[in-house]
């Protein structure tokens, strides 16, 4: 049997609190809803009636401006706390949808309270947990409440889609388009917001690169302008560096394509009640409308910009594809295929002879499947081979190169000179402006005054600086192209392989010509090493290349030296040998010019029979032998060879000989010419010992 109101207030629930509960979904609602807020404060008299004193009323309305199905409401989390204690006798609220916009919350807080006989109170009457009825009628209530707010929200999306999908649901617009009086998108009327926006395409343009477009601004000292959406400064157009995640914003944006879109992203809501935002394919865009409005790039532009995006991301990822060029020597970085698994050869780089070599390595299989890498190959000769096959390939075309680097230098020196000159004007406006704001205010009124005072004067100070800021910087940029330089790129314009071989073309200059004209290159590794070009028209070219020798191989010393080594020893010793190399200008395995240790470590390294060895096979023999062969002491031997009585040959650096054998008659020659030296020793220190005793 249904019970009335007043029967299911009983005395047990009258010594509890009474609990009413306010909130309105927006803040908006808030301010504008005010009989909803109203309504919701009446029912204070509801519960007055009921028999609660108006003093054990509490109101909870610290919610107010919050959706329903945020999990995240501090008022209802404390009165759901206050429910679970026991302290609240009923609970009041307008309908269900304001306690509640999710079954969870809703089936939760009537859990509780049907465990704490607690009652629930809207504008249809007074509800008892405990009562299955009442329980039921509350569960259907929660049920259409939260299919309500789906069907609103679906409602609403329905017309946000089918006016995006016709192009004309009003979105915030990026930085360089504004609305016009009908409300039609057009490019900013200000000259120098466009002009920044077209130097950033023209710069990703030329150098495929968004960190080198952020690189450009910087070297340059251009700001780039900003559009402020939310804050106190809403609606502003403010100057600030350019960032690197603002260029692929802008980059990825086809609304500069003068495209509308509408559901490039996605968002989601976390468990911690944060908003995620992921990007979604353009399949899955709700909505795009090409030639919307003006742009600054064509859709053309655009979907190319996309693909070099993409290239450029897909360098650092599993792909290991085609990468923008960087300064590493590398040539044909991000361009070399494997001919034996058909996947992207990476570059590793070695120190060779003081300088960074390269080597294309494929290894994508060996570091996933724990595998031996499929190829290494040495990318010095092969960079060199593929340049002189552009120099041979592109004679016919070298005027053209040349003149377009001469105009790309020209256009980027005037785009920047033009964008500081609007920006000297910008600030020269600014001061105008601050200049009659200040005339037109009364003089005697001080503190209006002097406050423009101050700012006009802020405003010359920055006019000041903008000006001198632009005469610097022009002077550098006459400075970068002297009258020497033009003369030297008009000389380059008669010869592309000069431009090719020039050593102050930057490396990075050299791979954007090769991306230019080169679609990828093909190596495999055998006996020879075999490249095949193919070019952006499709044409293909194959060169068989030697493989390099390996480290341990380029530092071996080359046969013909050793040969002419194994011929100096019959006649020279090592210094004598070393000498000789130098002067027919041959150098060792490892480049460098011979000494006598290098000389002495090829002898021994390759077993060549020293010059020892060799006098002694011929007969030598040594300083002892001699002299016990003709009875003398090793002293007279060396008297002997130095005046000619004997034959000495050095077999070292140091004054160490052997001699010849001597004659049969050699010992009596040798003991006659020992006596004649005696003879005229005595003759000598006798004249000495006469000339003393003189002088005495």
């Amino acid at each position: 049997m249904k019970l009335e109101t007043h029967q299911k207030v009983t005395a047990s629930h009258l010594g509890r609190e009474a609990y009413l509960y306010l909130r309105q979904s927006t803040v908006r609602q808030v301010f504008e809803n005010t009989e909803s807020t109203k309504r919701q404060y009446a029912l204070r008299q509801r519960a007055v009636a009921l028999g609660w004193p108006p003093e054990r009323i509490t109101v909870i309305d610290s919610d107010q401006g919050q959706s329903g199905a945020s999990a995240d409401r501090e008022g209802f989390q404390r009165l759901v706390a206050k429910v679970g204690l026991g302290r609240a006798g009923i609970v009041l609220g307008l309908e269900v949808s304001r306690l509640a916009r999710n079954s969870t919350d809703w089936h939760r807080l009537l859990e509780i309270c049907a465990l704490t006989d607690t009652l629930i109170l809207d504008e249809d009457g007074t509800y008892d947990p405990c009562d299955f009825n009442d329980r039921l009628l509350l569960g259907l209530k929660g049920t259409m409440s939260e299919a309500e707010l789906h069907l609103l929200r679906a409602r609403l999306r329905g017309g946000i889609l089918n006016k995006a999908r016709r192009g004309e649901l009003p979105t915030p617009l990026p930085v360089g388009f504004v609305r016009d009086a009908k409300g039609a998108v057009v490019l900013d009327p200000d000259r120098r917001v466009r002009e920044s926006i077209r130097l950033l395409f023209r710069l990703f343009r030329r150098t495929g690169s968004a960190c080198a477009v952020v690189r450009q601004f910087r070297q340059q000292g251009l700001p780039f302008p900003r559009r402020m959406h939310r804050g106190p400064d809403k609606g502003q157009l403010t100057w600030s560096v350019l960032r690197h995640s603002r260029v692929l914003q802008i980059l990825h944006n086809p609304r500069y394509a003068g495209a509308f879109s509408f559901g490039r992203r996605r968002m989601r809501k976390l468990p911690g009640g944060k908003a995620y935002y992921r990007a979604v394919p353009r399949e899955q865009w709700d909505a795009l409308v090409r030639d919307a409005h003006r742009g600054y790039i064509s859709w053309d532009e655009y979907e190319q910009n996309q693909k070099r995006l993409r290239d450029n991301a897909q360098a650092h990822g599993a792909e290991r594809r085609r990468s923008p060029p960087r300064e590493g020597p590398a040539l044909l970085q991000g361009l070399v295929m494997c001919a034996v698994c058909g996947q992207r050869m990476t570059v590793h780089y070695h120190i060779r002879k003081d300088k960074l070599s390269p080597d294309y390595v494929c290894q994508r299989q060996g570091i996933e499947m724990s595998e031996p890498i499929c190829q290494r190959i040495p990318g010095g000769g092969i960079d060199e081979a593929i340049g002189a096959l552009l120099v041979e390939t592109m004679s016919p075309a070298a005027l053209e190169v040349a003149l377009q680097v001469q105009e790309e230098l020209h256009s980027r020196i005037e785009e920047a000179d033009r964008l500081r000159r609007q920006q000297v004007q910008r600030a020269r406006y600014e001061a105008d402006l601050a200049r009659r704001r200040y005339m037109q205010v009364d003089p005697a009124n001080r503190l209006v005054a002097d406050e423009l005072e101050a700012e006009w004067n802020a405003k010359l100070r920055e006019l000041t600086q903008a000006q001198q800021r632009y005469e610097q910087q022009s002077q550098a940029d006459r400075a970068r192209l002297s009258e020497e330089q033009r003369r030297r790129i008009l000389a380059l314009a008669s010869d592309f392989p000069a431009l090719w071989c020039d050593p102050n073309t930057p490396q990075r200059e050299r791979k954007r010509m090769v991306r230019l004209l080169i679609e990828d290159v093909t190596l495999l590794r055998a006996d020879a090493i075999s490249v095949h070009v193919r070019f952006k028209g499709g044409a293909i070219r194959s060169l068989c290349l030697p493989v390099p020798p390996r480290a341990w191989k380029q530092h071996t010393t080359p046969p013909q030296v050793v040969a002419e080594i194994d011929r100096l020893l019959k006649h020279h010793t090592q210094r004598e040998i070393a000498a000789e190399l130098n002067k027919q200008g041959l150098t060792s395995g490892a480049g460098c010019r011979f000494s006598s240790l290098i000389v002495g470590n090829i002898i021994r390294n390759y077993d060549l029979t020293t010059r020892y060895q060799r006098l002694r096979k011929a007969g030598m023999l040594t300083k002892e032998e001699m002299a016990r062969l003709l009875g003398v002491c090793t002293a007279t031997i060396k008297i002997w060879a130095r005046h000619g009585l004997l034959r000495a040959h050095r077999y070292s650096d140091k004054p160490e000989c052997l001699y010849e054998p001597p004659g049969e008659d050699a010992p009596a020659k040798m003991q006659g010419r020992k006596l004649s030296e005696r003879r005229r020793l005595d003759e000598v220190m006798t004249d000495r010992t006469e000339e003393v005793q003189c002088e005495a």
